[in-house]
């Protein structure tokens, strides 16, 4: 996709972080905007700032993990723009912990919103570009799913969120494959961003009721969540930054969308574990930064009684 002036794009998790920097750089290349997001306040915000700079943009509060949600804000555009040309299926959230003290309302939220934004974004949207690019042989469109470094490697401490991004990343290739017998007009990226300083890091404060925590942080689940936080503030690639490399990877029609190549050299560790049928690596061997994170979980559990 390389014309994107009086296109439309879509972003979910909009108000904020990713999202945000998403939709200004797309009101930038003069597009019209469609901003989701569960958190009102967030929402409004963003839509007020694009509006000052002149953005045709219209705000739809969206739970992605409920479809009906999805399929509102699929109709919300269309009523507004008449088409979508850009999708950012990129709300998110985060939780940390060893995988057996996750509870089945922590699986169910992070998997809501996480997982199942994705697949609705894809069953309701996708269909709308099939139609557009069918009817109009000057079409483009292009698909973006917001994954993560977690996608590609099984961190220690975070495997709830880890096994979420697995299924993007798996789900984001599928949809490349299927794409390709069908059309020209719509291309789709991965997006694998590591450590960038935005609220992923508080994610709680957007979870629903009807799934809120049972109980307080086990011990492993605190030192994961700290450490994680520590890493999000401290991240060297900005928000900003990503959008510009998401960007440039959709005019090129690029698929894989790495923000912080040097973590690729883990993950090329891990497949050539995979490959040679080797036990797995523990998590970051060998990099003293990141493997500190395995290093002070493994404290905090054998402190415990």
């Amino acid at each position: 996709m390389q014309n994107f002036s009086d296109g439309v794009a879509v972003i979910t998790g909009g108000g904020s972080g990713l999202g945000k920097a998403f939709s200004l750089a797309a009101a930038s290349r003069g597009m019209k905007i469609v901003i989701a997001d569960v958190q009102l306040d967030t929402l409004d915000k963003a839509v007020s700032e694009l509006r000052e700079r002149g953005t045709e943009v219209i705000g739809v509060r969206t739970d992605v993990s409920k479809s009906a949600d999805v399929q509102a804000l699929a109709d919300a555009a269309m009523d507004a723009f008449g088409k979508v040309n850009l999708l950012f299926n990129n709300a998110g959230v985060t939780a940390s912990g060893l995988v057996w003290e996750n509870t089945e309302r922590d699986w169910e939220w992070l998997l809501g919103v996480n997982l199942y934004g994705v697949i609705h974004g894809l069953r309701i949207f996708t269909p709308l570009m099939l139609q557009a690019a069918k009817a109009d042989p000057n079409y483009q469109g292009h698909i973006v799913n917001t994954a993560s470094m977690a996608g590609l490697l099984a961190g220690v401490g975070s495997g709830i969120y880890s096994v979420s991004k697995h299924a993007v990343f798996g789900l984001s290739e599928a949809l490349y494959q299927d794409l390709n017998l069908l059309t020209e007009q719509i291309s789709c990226s991965v997006l694998c961003p590591s450590y960038v300083p935005t609220a992923i890091g508080n994610s709680e404060r957007n979870r629903p009721e009807a799934l809120a925590a049972t109980g307080p942080l086990t011990p492993a689940q605190l030192v994961a969540k700290q450490i994680s936080q520590e890493s999000i503030i401290t991240g060297s690639v900005t928000a900003e930054q990503v959008a510009q490399l998401t960007f440039d990877a959709i005019e090129r029609q690029c698929f894989y969308v790495y923000t912080h190549p040097e973590t690729l050299l883990a993950v090329r560790n891990r497949f050539d574990n995979i490959v040679a049928q080797k036990n797995p690596p523990l998590s970051f061997e060998g990099n003293a930064k990141r493997s500190s994170r395995r290093t002070r979980l493994m404290e905090v559990l054998r402190a415990q009684p």
